[in-house]
Formats: C-alpha cells, structure tokens, sequence
C-alpha cells in the first residue's frame, strides 16, 4: 500500500492544475485502498466545506454540496482535526444524509484532515458499502497521504484554495495571500521572472499575431543545436564509457526527433504559446507517463525527459533579451524574485514586487523598501504560470495581491492609490525639516544604501547622514573581488557625497543569502555558518585589502564610521581590532595619514547582549540590526515563507532584548542606533524613539514617514507607549496599540493604504 504512496504524491506534483490533481487522489486512493468511494471536501473562505473531487458519489454533486462549518462527519473531521474513523457512519448523531451524493448504500466511513499551518484545509473521506471500521493500516496510510498533500498540492501547478479555483473557472478576480514585504498599493501589469532552464517556472505567454511561424522555427532551432550537443557529448565520451551506456544518447538523440516530443510542441504553439511554455506542458506529460510506470527502471527515465527538456528550454533562452520592454506600471511576479531580476525593468516602471518565497526582511524585499515600491513576499500557491500580463494590485500593508480587479473593486484600488501619491507628496514637504518631536528631541535619520545612485535622493530627503553602507553590494556585482584602487574611489565617492555627515561603513558581509558568485559558500545552514566577520578574519589577505581602501578613501574627510558585522564575542573584536591597526599602520609607513575612525559593532548575535559592558570597552557604538537578530532570537529563518509568520520584530522578546541592550550600552556610554528594517516601519520606529534609541537608520523610503512620526508623537508619549508595550505579551497586540496610535494622530496612511 505505501509503495503507491510516492506515485501519488509524484502524479499530483505533476498535474497541471488543482482539479486534475484533486481527481488523481480520489481514484488512486479509491484503488489503493480498495475502498467503494473517495471524496475530496475543500474549505472555502467562508468556511464551508465544498464537495471538490470524487470516484463513487453522483460525479454532478461537485462543486454543488456545501456543508456548514461543523456539519455532518465532515465537519466533525474538522471540528476535531483528527481522524474520524467509523463502522457504520450513517448510525452515528453527526451523520446527515445529502441526496445529491446517492451515498445511502455506504456505512463504513474514514475522513482525515488536510493540514496546513495548523489550519485545516479540508478532508479526504472514503467510504465503504459493507458495515465495518478501516483497518489500522489503511488509516495511516490516508493520514500520512493527507500530511504530504498539503504540501504536495500547493507545489502542484494549481491555484490554490477552492475559492480560487471555482472564481478562475468563470475568469474572474481573485485574491492571493502573503506577507507583507514593503509597504504601499499599487497597480500593474504582472511580468513573470523565472530562473534559466527551470520548466516548471515557465509561465504561459500569449504569441502575438502572425508570430506562430517564427516562434516554431525558433523551437526547430533550438531542437538542431540540442541533437549537435548530444552528438558532441557522445563523442567525447566515446573512449571513456561502455557502450551500453553510450545508448543513453542515442536514447535521447531518438526523443529528441519523436513526433510524440516535437508534434505536441509545435501544436501547441499553433494554438497560441510561446515555445517555452508550449514545451513545458510537452514534458509534463511525457514525465507523468513515466512516473506512473510500475517498473522502477522506467520510472527513473522520467529523469532524463526533464534533462532533454531543460537543454532545450537553455537553448530558447539564450536568444531572449534579458531586459524586456515594458511601457507601463509593471509588477514582477515569480517563484523568487531575486535582486537580479530588478534589473529586467527600467525603474520608472517599476511598480511592485509579488514572490513566493521571501519575507519582509529578504534582500529582495529591502531593496523595495529602498526604491519605495510595495512588495508582497511568501505568496503561497502562487500561480505563476497564468499571471503573466495579468493586471494586479498589490497591497505590501497587508500583504496581500488581487488577480484581475474589476468594477467597483478596481475604482476603489485606483482612488487608494491617488491618496497614496497625495500622501508621499505631503511627505516630501518634511525633508527639508529636522526629526525633532514636539519637546524639542532630535532623532537623527540616517539611509541605509549600497549603491552611489543613492547618494542624490538620500541628500534630498533629509538625511542626516549615513547608518549603513553595504559594501558588499559592489562586491556582488563584479566578476571577482575589486581590488584596493577601485575600493578607494567607491568609498571616497560615498564619503564625500555625505560629508561632513557621517558614513557608516559596514565591513564585507558575506554569507547567509548574500553569496558571491565566485566565492560559492555551500552550507546546509548558512545563517549560522561562515558570514559576515566570521569569513573576514578567515580570510585576512581579503579583509586588509578592504580596510586599507576604507581607511585611504576617508582621508582628509573624517566622517567615517566604520562598524563590524555578525560578531558573537569579544575576542573576534580584538582580532579586528589589531588588524585595523595594521592597516593603518601600514598606511603610515606609506606616507598616507589617516585618522582612526569610530569603531562599532552590529548586534545581531544574541550573546552579544550579555556582553556590552565588555565590547564598550573596546569600541565607540553600537548598531543593532534587527533583521537578524530576531531571526536568531526567535528561531525563524527569514527567508522561509512556512514560518515567515513567526517572524516579528515586535515580538515581546525582541522588545525586551532592545531594552536591555539600549539601557546596557548607555550605562556605559555608547550611543546605540538600530539600523534593521525595524527603524523604517513608522510603529515600530515610535517604540525605538520610546526605548531611547538615539538614531534610526532605514531605506531613503522610509524617511519621510518615520519623520512624520517623530514630529508627531513627544517622547513622553512614545515612552508611555512603550512602557504599555513591554507588559504586553504578544506581538499582534504591540501591532493593534501602535497602529491605534498612528490613526489617532491622523497618522494612519502610513501602516495602511489611503491616507
């Protein structure tokens, strides 16, 4: 019984949509386990159970019988979010008859949970006409099923919930839901973004008229420098391997001229797809046949068809521009919409961020922060294939994207979105204003960038300075590493923009999700592996290099702060330390005088708050970036959309670390700014100014509105805030008394669309 496990689970990974899939579990159940009828019931979202798939009831009841939240055996199964396994259903008080069904002759009843995220989705039931109890087996084998098919269908080519399903069938809008990545609303057009070579991201793209023949003489193409490939490759392999293993070639050289491979494809360009998406579903189908294969041998040719099809999909890749021609609102939309893939749009059309994976503090989602667009991060059941060129609006407040709005819907989308331009243009009048709050307290803001194009729209927002510079972003953009020269003009470049403003310069910190193309760090944790200072002092030929060009580049300025990343104790302090000292010292041999800059490090490491007292003796501030340090305070990888939602910084732990490190630093003397996404979300920043934060750090985007904030609110009132805050013990209660605050300041516009 659990050998047919895999090959359901692999079937409906394969199916092309939801009610394909739903139907491949209902008949593979019904014949593994022998029984006389298996449903599928899906919650919709008003909560009722919705009929979706069946082998053995009235195939007319789908999409027709509702039951009531709590209704019926279903709803039991629900109810208690456990199985439900009985001898004879009908007998039981919970049992209602349904005569669209035709379910009078079945007694025995099993019915177990789809589970997701703690939330039942819906159940799987199968029924049996004789009176008797599913045995022990057949119950683990349907709950373990149920286990993997919440996961397995969201990863299916489907849409997600029933609501979505039965609203796409009519062509309708529908809503996905996320988290929230960077504030704002917008509307656009989608643009998929997808991966090199990856079939399954592929979206589906209409062919203009009169294109049809170009677009199957460009597959032809790409199909003859595929078979010259393969030839070459048997070639080369001639000498080394046996020729039972060279057959594989000639095997894929005759796939590769099959009408079964090429006549489906050029069909299906006929009908309107580009030749991407035209293969995509060629290989899908040819990959399910195998996959359904008893024989162990064959099964594993599916393999192979994924090889050949990828080869073909990098071929009709390489002729493809990399920047696509947009002319209006655009939004990316993919699987994970990376930093590179910004660069696929011209900025001026750039209108928001949707990703499937990712959450509010992914580069992805900073770098929209940074440009001052909405992004809507960890979409589950993101339906990629059918929203290219979809109209959208995407709320990044609330985390949330509507798939083709109409009428009323749409009206009320654009006027929020004309109150959201009013809203940033009352904005722009603050820059020129200081962050000082009704009792006379200045709250310097600094930008966090990376990049020298920031510089001029950093200076007109009315920043004081400089909080973070990343100098790894021109690491990630070159071919190697930039040597010495080039370092000092990025950095000088920086400096002089800002000066005599402060520039807070952060060493290279590499790792975790910030790789370097050509220093490959693989690890299987890699936020707790080799990063940031960690990497730096392994590798010192790298780190001194860096450090001399920082140290030239500030020559004569004086503004520079340099500050340290991912320290965790205090000997990797005096490890940096020595080897600053060094770097100026030779420097001073050279005849280049420098001044030793303020030296600070990051709190990020947990440990690191048990010991300030130590480090302030050693260095001259802190910054805390509160992007790691509540993934490291709370367990939760940032980056994974399953628990993404246990992200939060306002997390009464979080808050409570804060505290401890703000008073702990100044108990000794040393400043304390926060430069984490944190210090740009205007609540959160009203319970830093609370804590006693001296500085705040952010996007240029978020300037405007933590301003607003810190002119609006005394700091009495934010430390009355924050005292209230801290006896609190959960973040969504943190949330719902900060944002109440903005809205009765007549701040509300700033955590919510409209003004």
């Amino acid at each position: 019984m659990f050998d047919s496990l895999r090959r359901i689970i692999q079937a409906v990974n394969a199916a092309p949509d939801l009610n394909t899939a739903l139907n491949i579990i209902v008949q593979r159940v019904k014949q593994t386990i022998g029984a006389d009828v298996a449903s599928v019931y899906f919650r919709d979202a008003d909560g009722q159970l919705v009929l979706m798939a069946t082998d053995g009831l009235n195939p007319a009841a789908v999409g027709m019988v509702r039951l009531d939240d709590g209704e019926g055996l279903v709803g039991l199964v629900v109810e208690r979010a456990e199985p439900v396994n009985l001898e004879d259903g009908p007998a039981h008080p919970r049992y209602r008859y349904i005569t669209e069904t035709d379910e009078e002759p079945f007694h025995g009843f099993l019915g177990v949970p789809i589970i997701q995220h703690r939330r039942v989705l819906g159940v799987l039931v199968v029924r049996q006409r004789a009176v008797r109890r599913f045995a022990e087996t057949e119950e683990t084998f349907l709950v373990t099923l149920a286990a993997q098919l919440a996961g397995a269908i969201s990863h299916a080519d489907a849409s997600g919930g029933v609501s979505r399903l039965l609203q796409e069938v009519g062509g309708t809008a529908f809503t996905l839901k996320g988290l929230s990545g960077a504030p704002g609303l917008a509307l656009g057009q989608a643009l998929v973004v997808y991966p090199p070579a990856n079939l399954d991201a592929i979206p589906d793209h209409a062919l203009p008229p009169g294109k049809v023949e170009a677009e199957r003489a460009r597959f032809r193409q790409a199909l003859a420098e595929v078979e010259d490939d393969i030839r070459a490759l048997s070639r080369r392999m001639s000498g080394s391997l046996p020729a039972e293993d060279l057959a594989l070639f000639d095997a894929l050289l005759l796939m590769l001229s099959s009408d079964t491979l090429v006549e489906p494809t050029l069909r299906r360009i006929g009908e309107g797809n580009w030749a991407p998406g035209a293969l995509r579903e060629t290989i899908r189908d040819h990959v399910r046949i195998f996959d359904a294969m008893e024989d162990a041998y064959l099964r594993e040719r599916a393999e192979d068809v994924r090889d050949l099809g990828r080869r073909i999909l990098m071929r009709l890749q390489s002729d493809q521009p990399q920047v696509r021609e947009v002319a209006e609102p655009t939004i990316l939309v993919g699987e994970e919409v990376t930093a590179s893939h910004l660069a696929e749009v011209p900025t001026q059309h750039l209108a928001g961020i949707v990703s499937a994976k990712g959450s509010s503090s992914s580069h992805v989602a900073i770098l929209a922060h940074a440009l001052g667009i909405p992004a809507v991060m960890g979409v589950e059941d993101l339906p990629v294939n059918r929203l290219d060129e979809q109209n959208l609006v995407i709320d990044g407040y609330r985390g949330q994207v509507y798939v083709r709005p109409t009428g009323h819907m749409l009206e009320e989308f654009e006027r929020l979105v004309g109150e959201e331009a009013e809203l940033a243009a009352g904005l722009e009048e603050l820059a020129a204003l200081p962050a000082l709050t009704p009792d006379d307290v200045h709250v310097p803001l600094y930008v966090n960038t990376g990049l020298l194009s920031d510089i001029s729209p950093s200076l007109r927002s009315g920043a004081d300075g400089v909080g973070l510079y990343r100098t790894e972003i021109p690491f990630l953009i070159r071919d190697g590493f930039p040597g010495e020269e080039e370092q000092v003009q990025i950095y000088r470049q920086v400096l002089e923009g800002f000066a005599p403003r402060p520039v807070t310069l952060r060493t290279l910190d590499i790792g975790g999700d910030k790789a370097l193309p050509y220093f490959p760090i693989h690890e299987d944790n890699p936020f707790l592996g080799w990063r940031g200072i960690r990497l730096m002092l392994d590798h010192p030929e790298i780190f001194l290099t860096q450090l001399r060009a920082v140290l030239r580049a500030s020559q004569g300025l004086n503004n520079l702060r340099l500050m340290l990343p991912m320290i965790s104790d205090v000997g990797e302090v005096d490890e940096t330390l020595e080897l600053i000292r060094r770097a100026h010292r030779e420097l001073a041999e050279e005849g280049v005088a420098v001044e030793l800059p303020l030296i600070g490090v990051m709190v990020e490491v947990p440990s690191v708050i048990y010991q300030i007292p130590q480090l302030a003796k050693r260095v001259d501030f802190f910054s805390v970036g509160t992007n790691d340090l509540t993934q490291y305070l709370l367990a939760v990888d940032r980056n994974n959309a399953k628990v993404a939602e246990l992200y939060n910084s306002l997390h009464p732990a979080v808050l409570q670390a804060l505290a401890q490190i703000v008073d702990e630093a100044h108990a000794s003397e040393r400043e304390v700014s926060v430069c984490g996404e944190m210090a740009g979300d205007p609540a959160a920043a009203l319970v830093l100014v609370g804590l006693g934060v001296d500085s705040l750090s952010m996007s240029v985007g978020s300037i405007a509105r933590v301003k607003a904030v810190i002119r609006a609110f005394s700091l009495a009132r934010a430390r009355e805030l924050v005292s209230t805050a801290l006896g609190m013990e959960k973040a969504v209660a943190v949330r719902v008394l900060l944002n109440n605050a903005l809205e009765e300041a007549g701040l509300g516009g700033l955590v919510r669309a409209g003004k």
